[in-house]
Formats: C-alpha cells, structure tokens, sequence
C-alpha cells in the first residue's frame, strides 16, 4: 500500500532537535495519526456513498497501519520503552481490532456506528505518541529509525486491509497470518472494487 500522507510541519507533539528523514519510522507513523484523525472527521462528515468510501479508506489505513507496527515496532518498543508500554499498545490493538471487525459489518448510516471507536483509537495514537515514540527517540540512532520506516513501508505492502481479531495484537501471528490474510482481502477489495 502506497498512500501519501500530510506533513506534519505544525504537530505540538514533534521531538525537539533535528527534524526526522522522511523515511524514520516515527515520522512515518504520525503522519499516519493525522491522516487518521482527518479520515474520522471525514467519515462523521459525509453522507451515504462518501462516507463509506472514507470508512473503507480508514479501514484499510488502520488495518495495515496497525499490522505494520505490531511486525516492526512493538519489538524495538519492548526494549526503548519497556516491555509493558508495547504489551499495552499490542493489548489496545486487538480491542479496536475486534471493534472494527463489528463496524464493518455495520449499516454506516446507523446509530449505533457512533461508537467510543474513534476515541480509543485516538487515545491509542495519543499513547504512541508520548510515550513509545519518544523512547523509539531515546532508544535508537536516526540510521535505526530509517530502517526501521523501511521495514514498516515495505510490512504494510503485505498487511491486510480489512481487520483479522485472531491475529491482532501479536507480532508472531501478524507475521505469520498477516502475509495470508493480506491476498484475500486485496483479491476482495479488487473484486468488491474497493481502493486501499
């Protein structure tokens, strides 16, 4: 998956010193948490057609955004942050998993697809980025973060587009189901017509 995503020029949140290369792993994940956030208010903000295409569409970025941190960043963030900073986020990971497993196979238009979803999920990018983003900082070279942004860009190349709760929130499974999962979702997104 290739998607372009916002710079983050005004984000309050970015580390003081050197502005990060474009392929560092942290820059690349919260360019992914504005693109987020953007496609939430996207999908409150539209009507019938439009707002399932911007659900698809963050379906498909959490899906794979989520999958590609389980496999490239929780096993550095065990030994920058701590072991129970990732188990957290992997735990928080397959919660809003299993919630967007249920969303998808929701009527958009209901009332019941206004959920706490987008304030965990949101919550859960807040966490990242306080506290496992800046020991991934603290804990690793800019060189490091480079290759660990390639790792990531090329993990979500594989990573599937719809949510899978069985695989979520374990880099071991995400690894070995996810590259599975990964060709039946993209043969139904091509067959349904979806884009991620």
């Amino acid at each position: 998956m290739t998607t372009q995503f916002p710079a983050m020029d005004d984000n309050p949140r970015r580390d003081e010193g050197a502005q990060p290369a474009d392929d560092d792993v942290v820059s690349i994940l919260r360019e992914q948490h504005v693109r987020i956030r953007t496609l939430f208010g996207a999908v409150k903000g539209a009507q019938s057609d439009r707002r399932k295409e911007s659900f698809d569409e963050l379906r498909g970025l959490l899906a794979v955004h989520e999958t590609a941190e389980e496999m490239v960043v929780r096993p550095v963030a065990k030994k920058t942050a701590g072991e129970k900073e990732a188990e957290a986020r992997n735990s928080e990971e397959k919660e809003a998993n299993k919630v967007l497993a249920q969303l998808e196979k929701m009527n958009l238009s209901s009332s019941e697809f206004e959920t706490q979803f987008e304030q965990d999920v949101l919550a859960h990018a807040e966490h990242e980025e306080l506290k496992e983003f800046p020991a991934l900082v603290a804990g690793c070279t800019p060189e490091q973060r480079q290759a660990m942004g390639r790792r990531l860009v090329s993990a979500e190349r594989i990573a599937p587009t719809h949510p899978h709760p069985t695989a979520a929130g374990s880099p071991a499974m995400q690894w070995t189901l996810g590259p599975f999962a990964s060709l039946l979702d993209r043969a139904r997104d091509a067959f349904t017509g979806q884009r991620n």
